[in-house]
């Protein structure tokens, strides 16, 4: 059994190490690399602002808001605060960032993942083979010593050749899909615990979860350094919500925006649950509280 915070052996991990990477960057085989900086409740250049200050030598700043989701400029509604990017945008966003289909690519946050774990959804989806979240993310860089780059890089990025291939690798719910799951199937509720139970709600206009829904906080996928727990431990967290490898019937997650809902998707395939048959829930509960017709659950489900 590996120990606590430390990547899966497996080589079709989903993970990535401190050490690896830095491996990787010493001797010449260096994926693109890519900063998901963000923070609920901070403008769109914070991220950037971070990334300034300093970051892992050779990435590049991806933007969740502008980069890894389609902003309206309506008021929320049925695909929820963040909705999946336009495929050719979200493609050329890629190749601008020097995304291309033959090199493998790592991407990172500030350090759980919740924030990476987009920008990896969204290139499986699409079609990139190898994508990996750094674990432990930047703190985690930054806590083993090792070097940091600050400002913009001298040079620009080689463009990319990344195309967004098909409909997409994995499965996206409406509402309506996701009721289904929670009716029939197995529908996650990634958010905290007393948002799913309707304790309180910061941002939402209704406080609970969809009816059917089962409560599992993506905070309980890492351990108390930040990083990733055991593959065999998250392997019995999830059988203890009702899904394991192989599992028969619909399995389906969602959030707040739909973002975070892709780290436990994320924790799912490092348990070893293939993510293919893992639905996302786009509009999530931003979505669903923005309709007053659908019922509304509270309490512990």
């Amino acid at each position: 059994m590996r120990q606590p915070g430390t990547a899966p052996s497996s080589s079709d991990s989903p993970l990535t190490s401190v050490d690896q990477l830095a491996a990787d960057l010493a001797c010449g085989t260096a994926p693109i690399l890519l900063d998901i900086r963000w923070k609920l409740g901070e403008p769109s250049e914070y991220g950037h602002g971070v990334y300034l200050k300093g970051h892992i030598p050779g990435a590049r700043y991806v933007s969740l808001d502008q980069d890894l989701a389609e902003h309206p400029d309506s008021p929320v509604g049925a695909r929820g605060r963040h909705p999946l990017p336009d495929r050719e945008r979200f493609a050329a966003a890629m190749r601008h960032a020097g995304v291309r289909a033959d090199l493998p690519v790592v991407v990172y946050d500030d350090g759980d993942g919740t924030q990476a774990a987009r920008a990896w959804w969204l290139l499986r989806h699409h079609g990139h083979a190898e994508v990996r979240v750094l674990d432990g993310g930047f703190a985690a860089w930054r806590a083993a010593g090792r070097t940091v780059e600050e400002g913009e890089p001298e040079a620009e990025a080689a463009e990319g050749d990344f195309e967004a291939s098909g409909d997409g690798v994995f499965t996206v719910l409406d509402h309506d899909g996701a009721a289904a799951v929670a009716a029939d199937g197995t529908l996650l509720d990634a958010r905290a615990g007393a948002r799913y139970r309707g304790e309180t709600e910061p941002i939402d206009p209704a406080a609970g979860h969809v009816p059917g829904a089962v409560s599992a906080p993506t905070t309980e996928n890492l351990g108390a350094d930040g990083r990733f727990l055991p593959s065999e431990a998250l392997a019995e967290r999830f059988a203890g919500l009702g899904v394991e490898a192989g599992h028969a019937g619909a399995v389906a997650v969602y959030c707040g925006s739909g973002v975070t809902a892709t780290h436990e998707i994320l924790a799912m395939a490092v348990a070893g649950i293939d993510p293919e048959g893992v639905a996302l829930y786009e509009g999530s509960w931003s979505g669903w509280a923005s309709d007053p017709s659908r019922a509304v659950a509270t309490g512990e489900g």
